[in-house]
């Protein structure tokens, strides 16, 4: 039996866009681990209410119920020692969680910032406005005025990807010379973006953008099959 993932989706099914989702399919495929991805909306609370909270992702493997993008990297290494490690032992797994604690708390805001209102036209109309109500309150603005000055935003958010990109002109990933949880945490913000906006983040021969696409391609070009905005 195949794990599910309840997982954030737009108005067309197929437009997954969640970050925290990214991570946990990244996670899934690199643990290769049969899943099946059921879209789930912002308004669709009652579906995952079994969970004991209403944010996705949320895994069901058998019996086990799992919500939160790092519990669940958690459980997958726990749970299937036999199969890829995400984390590569205990210096992996603190380095993963420094990338979790610096995707959050710096680019994660900024991304949002420039994509705010490119979300909101592609969500489902019956999410749009708790979306709406949800992110003003969060921003103190209309969307619209989220998004008026993010060219400059984008400058700021490009120089703030210096460590990465740093990295990255050094070895291919985030985490070495092959990927792991880490490169899923920080991809997983760039899944987002391409999945629901036009409004490049980065350069195309910029060495982040450069590990997006090695990125993209992983897995028989998995993400890469997801519809880009």
């Amino acid at each position: 039996m195949s794990i599910k993932i309840y997982d954030l989706a737009g108005a067309d099914p197929a437009r997954r866009f969640s970050p925290y989702c990214w991570r946990t399919h990244m996670a899934l495929k690199h643990k290769h681990l049969e899943f099946e991805a059921i879209p789930w909306r912002f308004t669709d609370k009652e579906v995952i209410a079994f969970s004991g909270q209403g944010l996705v992702p949320v895994i069901v493997d058998g019996e086990t119920t799992v919500a939160d993008s790092w519990a669940i990297a958690e459980y997958l290494e726990e749970a299937y020692p036999g199969k890829p490690s995400l984390f590569d032992g205990a210096a992996g797994k603190r380095e993963a969680r420094f990338l979790k604690h610096w995707a959050e708390t710096i680019l994660h805001p900024a991304v949002s910032r420039m994509i705010i209102k490119d979300i909101y036209d592609r969500i489902d109309p019956k999410d749009q406005a708790y979306f709406r109500e949800s992110r003003e309150k969060r921003f103190g603005k209309p969307l619209e005025e989220v998004v008026r000055d993010r060219e400059a935003v984008r400058a700021d958010f490009q120089k703030s990807l210096a460590p990465a990109r740093n990295v990255l002109k050094e070895q291919p990933f985030l985490c070495g010379e092959a990927p792991s949880y880490g490169d899923y945490v920080v991809f997983g913000m760039f899944a987002w973006a391409r999945n629901t906006s036009p409004f490049e983040l980065v350069p195309a021969d910029d060495a982040v953008a450069l590990w997006r696409d090695r990125m993209l391609g992983l897995f028989d070009g998995y993400a890469a099959t997801f519809p880009a905005a």
